[in-house]
């Protein structure tokens, strides 16, 4: 079955701080939906802190690059049986978070 990531953009959540409570609640309402559906497969809400870019030779900078305009902030991965299946998800994933969310299909990969 194909797998899904959705995610959205760091800062994309822009309601009052107030609300956080009640956004968490009907966020964590949704990955348990999920799970008790059984495409729940993994997700996470990344750290607002700066990302190291390790190069082919090992070589560590700083980063993202200056030319970068938007990072995560989060993401879930579901395993669902269709695309329509996927965006319906991101549906209640957008309305629990209350942000927009993308939907990219996961290149299958039988090694992992």
């Amino acid at each position: 079955m194909p797998r899904y990531l959705i995610s959205f953009d760091d800062g994309a959540m822009t309601f009052p701080r107030e609300d956080l409570p009640a956004v968490a609640e009907a966020s964590h309402a949704v990955v348990q939906a999920a799970k008790d559906a059984g495409v729940w497969i993994f997700g996470a809400g990344l750290e607002r802190q700066r990302a190291s870019v390790v190069g082919t030779d090992g070589a560590v900078t700083d980063g993202p690059f200056p030319e970068t305009k938007a990072v995560i902030g989060g993401f879930s991965i579901l395993e669902v049986a269709s695309r329509d299946e996927a965006l319906k998800w991101a549906a209640r994933i957008a309305e629990g978070c209350r942000c927009a969310q993308e939907v990219r299909e996961l290149m299958y990969d039988p090694e992992s």
